[in-house]
């Protein structure tokens, strides 16, 4: 008994300055966002309470909406370059015998680049005037996409934010993805190995399944950072041209800190806490039932 109060003490111990931390910076600021939102407020000045018109103003607001769109396809692309290349990628490096160390380093630097780094990397190689890197490769096949415009075009803006974003952490979840297929144990693919099972076979009905806890925590972790998305699609498009790449938090700022509406600002955010709890939850209850099935 005592022994396991010991060890409830010390997972406290571990516990509490995270714990304090996540309260302070997230409980705390979710709950003075909440009691703005019922208020018509500039930011600075007198506080006027209207209640719950703020709500009501963005049950109708068609550019909300739209963005509440914008947000799930932004975050179905992140989700498949992630999770599902990270995943390839790290099946690839468990593969490899030489050079892996320096493949994990390069996959793993758009990670600890700035998101203002990437973004100025990507809009150079995108370039129309002068012709960036990409339109010179695509125009010796199609001379036409040597004018194609990407980050201000409104059909593909979204996409190519998204991509950016999936590009700069595939390499964080692939690394977590290679710690995990490393962890399979060896009598697993021993015994696939004498059953006959190929290499994709042993990654298919073995490896992959082991790590499944792993591919839903990923999964989550993925999920809940796009719907909270903002320096990739801020810096990189503006939500632009127009709304067409429009998040909901970019609109959120927009609302609060350009346009000074902090009460109607506050209330886009809560909405952003309500739609990614209700993701979170969904995608939580879709993958328990897969595990009971």
């Amino acid at each position: 008994m005592q022994k396991a109060f010991g060890r409830k003490k010390v997972l406290l111990m571990f516990l509490l300055p995270a714990l304090v931390i996540y309260v302070l910076f997230v409980v705390v600021s979710v709950v003075w966002a909440g009691f703005y939102s019922f208020f018509d407020w500039s930011g600075v000045g007198e506080k006027t309470f209207i209640g719950i018109q703020n709500y009501l103003q963005l049950a109708k607001d068609a550019t909300f909406w739209a963005t509440v769109g914008h947000t799930l396809i932004y975050t179905v692309i992140c989700v498949v370059i992630q999770v599902l290349c990270g995943l390839l990628f790290a099946i690839f490096l468990s593969r490899v015998t030489k050079g892996r160390a320096i493949l994990q380093t390069l996959y793993y630097v758009p990670v600890v680049i700035s998101s203002v780094a990437i973004c100025q990397i990507f809009s150079k190689l995108l370039s129309v005037t002068p012709t960036g890197v990409i339109n010179a490769v695509f125009s010796v096949f199609n001379p036409s996409m040597a004018t194609m415009e990407w980050i201000s075009n409104s059909h593909v803006a979204l996409y190519v934010a998204a991509f950016v974003e999936g590009y700069k952490y595939l390499g964080l979840y692939m690394v977590i993805f290679y710690a995990a297929l490393i962890g399979v144990p060896k009598d697993l693919e021993e015994a696939a190995i004498v059953d006959g099972a190929n290499v994709a076979q042993q990654y298919w009905n073995v490896k992959i399944p082991y790590i499944k806890p792993v591919i839903i925590s990923n999964c989550i972790l993925v999920l809940n950072g796009s719907l909270r998305s903002f320096d990739i699609s801020y810096l990189l498009t503006s939500g632009g041209p127009g709304n067409a790449s429009e998040l909901m938090s970019t609109y959120m700022y927009k609302q609060a800190f350009s346009s000074m509406k902090y009460g109607y600002g506050s209330s886009i955010a809560m909405a952003i806490v309500v739609i990614c709890m209700i993701v979170g939850f969904a995608f939580r209850r879709v993958s328990e039932r897969g595990d009971t099935a």
